[in-house]
């Protein structure tokens, strides 16, 4: 594509900001998204229709990811999908304005801004729900939820909706859908060897986050946990501060990685796990139709993002092939490895079953609602 003056590039960029100039951010994204910034006449159009929407709405829903619009291609967060399904499926008594790519704030901080009141609603780790209601940091505890079709059993399953729910909307949110993307991976940085079971993880710095959990599981597996801050964590495996790391295959991709790596394998130990939480005041004002079609809207989203699953995992794990990076998947032998030296059924997780779970016949029923398929079928890796 040309970039003169005149060319597209430069049309779409000034489209952009002349949308965006005029308080039409999210008409200047939802122009991007659909790929018509190109045509000064078609992004007039977008922001025309932007505009009416808005204006006949009765309520504005600002919804704010840590994510580029584009990323869903990846990683499938799917905020565009959510602002146009919570639209139609409430007849355009909501309108969605996005805040999408980290501009209001990512993780911690947008779910202080959900419970406030600040914003609506927002795209965090299921790990953020944690402090409201201790069990949901059980989806860290090895091979409990790793596997896709595991999360996706246990999210939605009745004991999760009488366990999890109550505790977090005690503490002013709605889950309005929670977000499978794939499991974490142990992916090598350049120069390292693949790591295919527990003994080749002997020696190797591992970066993990804050979690207490993920720092016992990759002990267990034989690695040196590391902690590094995510963003900072680039520049630790480029340097060789640390050796590996664990996001989901998209996540790597989307947090610019591809280069800096050379083995990722398919642990399938932990999940992934996103959710879009509502500020609960705001969701119980509206009224009773508008938040069936809320919820309806979510229901429809939560549908396409598990469609979206494989697809998003075979453009990143392309593009990361191009850059060199090799994938390996793990027999079911190799896979029960892993879970022999760290998985959730060792002694050693107990403490964490009873702190978390609040009893050992608790953390069963979790067990039996993650190995139990519900309504929703996902692919895994």
């Amino acid at each position: 594509m040309t970039t003169d003056k005149d060319g597209p590039k430069s049309a779409e960029r000034r489209n952009f900001l002349k949308l965006a100039s005029t308080g039409s951010f999210t008409a200047a994204l939802v122009a991007g998204a659909g790929g018509v910034l190109w045509s000064s006449e078609a992004a007039a159009q977008t922001a025309k229709e932007e505009k009416e929407r808005e204006r006949a709405a009765e309520h504005i829903m600002t919804v704010a990811t840590a994510y580029v619009l584009g990323a869903s291609r990846s990683y499938p967060i799917m905020q565009l999908d959510l602002k146009e399904n919570i639209q139609n499926a409430t007849n355009g008594k909501i309108y969605v304005k996005l805040a999408p790519g980290g501009q209001l704030g990512a993780g911690g901080a947008l779910v202080q801004k959900v419970q406030g009141g600040t914003i609506q609603a927002a795209q965090h780790s299921l790990s953020n729900f944690a402090p409201f209601a201790s069990t949901v940091d059980l989806i860290n505890m090895p091979y409990l939820c790793g596997s896709n079709q595991r999360f996706t059993n246990l999210v939605n399953s009745d004991f999760w909706a009488a366990e999890v729910h109550p505790k977090v909307e005690a503490a002013g949110f709605k889950a309005l859908f929670y977000v499978n993307i794939d499991p974490r991976v142990v992916a090598v940085r350049k120069g390292g060897n693949a790591v295919m079971s527990p003994g080749d993880m002997s020696g190797v710095k591992f970066r993990v986050p804050g979690s207490k959990m993920l720092q016992q599981y990759y002990r267990m597996v034989g690695a040196n946990p590391t902690p590094v801050a995510w963003g900072e964590t680039p520049s630790a495996i480029k340097q060789g501060v640390a050796d590996a790391l664990d996001p989901s295959v998209g996540a790597l991709y989307v947090f610019g990685f591809k280069d800096i790596l050379s083995h990722v394998t398919f642990t399938q130990a932990v999940p992934d796990s996103q959710v879009y939480s509502c500020n609960l005041e705001w969701f119980n004002s509206l009224p009773a139709n508008v938040q069936e079609g809320v919820i309806w809207g979510s229901e429809m989203t939560a549908h396409q993002n598990l469609s979206k699953v494989p697809s998003a995992r075979a453009y990143a794990m392309a593009e990361l092939t191009k850059a060199g990076v090799e994938f390996h998947s793990l027999s079911d032998d190799q896979l029960a490895e892993w879970k022999e030296a760290g998985g959730y059924q060792r002694s050693e997780w107990d403490s964490f079953k009873t702190e978390l779970a609040g009893s050992m016949d608790n953390f069963a029923k979790l067990e039996e609602a993650a190995g139990t398929q519900g309504k929703y079928f996902v692919h895994d890796a």
